[in-house]
């Protein structure tokens, strides 16, 4: 298994993480070379944890970037994660509030603090299974995921910062057929790349300090 190896952002090593090849179009590919996790919070949590216990330096900075969904946010837009949370966990029965970690003092939804200027800021719900149609009723956050709170998870283990920016690539319709998914990973391509560059000029000017 190659090693990955972060890119050089602006005096800064970040390494940057993604679920899916079909997430990764030209216009990121001519800006970075990500890790490839996997889909879903197990996979996320295995692939990045195994690749940052290889590597000999760590970066200063990982990123979390591909897809989401969201029925309340614009479609093909690129927000940046404010604060994460974890749908999968409930252990309510057990008198803990619903999204918490028992015995893991976090709260049910997590904040993230480096803003990059200019990109808009939503919250996110990451879990295993695909949220459509009236299962966005459940999920009180803007949009929806499989891996960025397990990134976040691995971060806080590495103690590394962690940015999250996710395209929203469905939500508008209930999903029928994996191109659904895939027919505006074109466009958010794009955006996501001028996320990277935004992060790149934020890292520059040092209004994003590690």
């Amino acid at each position: 298994m190659r090693l990955p190896q972060p890119d050089r952002i602006a005096g800064h090593d970040v390494l940057f993480v993604m679920a899916a090849q079909p997430e990764y179009g030209p216009h990121l590919q001519a800006r970075i070379a990500p890790l490839m996790t996997g889909i879903g919070p197990v996979e996320a949590a295995v692939q990045l944890t195994a690749a940052l216990s290889r590597m000999p330096q760590k970066p200063q900075l990982i990123v979390s970037l591909g897809s989401a969904g969201s029925n309340r946010l614009t479609q093909t837009e690129v927000y940046q994660v404010s604060a994460v949370a974890y749908r999968d966990m409930d252990a309510s029965p057990l008198g803990f509030e619903r999204g918490r970690t028992p015995l893991l003092d976090l709260p049910a939804r997590v904040a993230l603090n480096l803003p990059i200027p200019g990109v808009p800021q939503a919250t996110l719900s990451t879990g295993a299974n695909i949220v459509s149609g009236p299962d966005y009723q459940r999920v009180a956050e803007d949009m929806v995921d499989m891996e960025t709170f397990a990134h976040l998870r691995v971060c806080h283990h590495f103690d590394i910062p962690l940015i999250g920016l996710r395209g929203i690539s469905d939500g508008d319709e209930t999903l029928r057929e994996m191109t659904d998914w895939t027919q505006y990973l074109h466009v958010i391509d794009e955006k996501l790349a001028a996320a990277v560059d935004a992060l790149a000029a934020a890292l520059t000017e040092g209004t994003i300090r590690l």
